[in-house]
């Protein structure tokens, strides 16, 4: 079955997309109450397909799912996903980690903070209260390696992305685009509202898993001062001082 919040619907959408991948979709939209069945889902199909599982990525509403056809045929693989999911349940110790990240929340290295407070009328602190004042969920990593998508943004705070992509975005910047926000892990380019910078590594070879955040994970962000972030090994380099491109908002 898939479900919609904690109510069946529907038989879960399987999809070919190659040779050896399917999509798995549960869900149509995007909502926090979805994480504890995804990630039953994940763990129902790591399962099922066994060694013959390749890789399997949960995003939003979907699993993509790569097995190996010397073990699987493509109707053989269709029905393991549909057994796997057969009377799922979410389990509260699948439940994910909770982690809080310290943010330098300062115009130099989060220049949309600025027009954030602008556009609605508040201070700077009213700004990194909002965004400090809730759990967000991890719901899947991708764009760059350790880069988590969060949410759910405090509506108020939604705002579009960047026009013009930045050119370099520095690692830690924290930044949100329309009611997700998220952790840049690596220099990189970027395209959403930059309004902070942590001094915590997200991504390394030496980690677990190699990412801090996976999919299920609740992150608070805490405010910090530049002298608290400085003597937790942040750099302190401005953004403008990197070669970014202009941040105009898109339409």
């Amino acid at each position: 079955m898939a479900w919609r919040g904690s109510e069946p619907v529907n038989d879960p959408k399987i999809e070919t997309v190659g040779m050896d991948t399917l999509i798995v979709r549960l869900f149509d939209g995007i909502d926090e109450a979805h994480m504890p069945w995804m990630l039953a889902a994940d763990r129902a199909l790591r399962e099922a397909f066994g060694t013959a599982l390749i890789d399997l990525v949960p995003s939003y509403t979907t699993l993509l799912v790569h097995y190996d056809v010397a073990h699987l045929t493509l109707p053989a693989a269709r029905a393991r996903v549909r057994e796997a999911l057969d009377g799922l349940s979410p389990t509260a110790e699948r439940a994910g980690r909770r982690h809080v990240i310290p943010v330098w929340y300062d115009v130099s290295v989060g220049p949309e903070l600025e027009r954030i407070a602008a556009r609605l009328g508040v201070s700077h602190d009213q700004v990194v209260a909002r965004h400090c004042a809730r759990d967000y969920s991890v719901f899947a990593l991708g764009f760059a390696p350790g880069y988590a998508f969060m949410g759910r943004l405090d509506e108020e705070l939604a705002t579009p992305r960047l026009k013009t992509p930045r050119q370099k975005v520095a690692a830690g910047s924290v930044a949100i685009a329309e009611r997700q926000t998220a952790v840049y892990p690596t220099l990189s380019p970027g395209g959403w509202n930059i309004v902070g910078r942590t001094p915590v590594a997200l991504f390394g070879h030496d980690r677990e898993g190699y990412s801090l955040f996976r999919p299920g994970d609740k992150v608070r962000f805490e405010s910090i001062s530049r002298e608290a972030f400085i003597e937790q090994g942040g750099d302190p380099t401005p953004l403008a001082e990197r070669g970014d491109t202009p941040t105009e908002e898109q339409a």
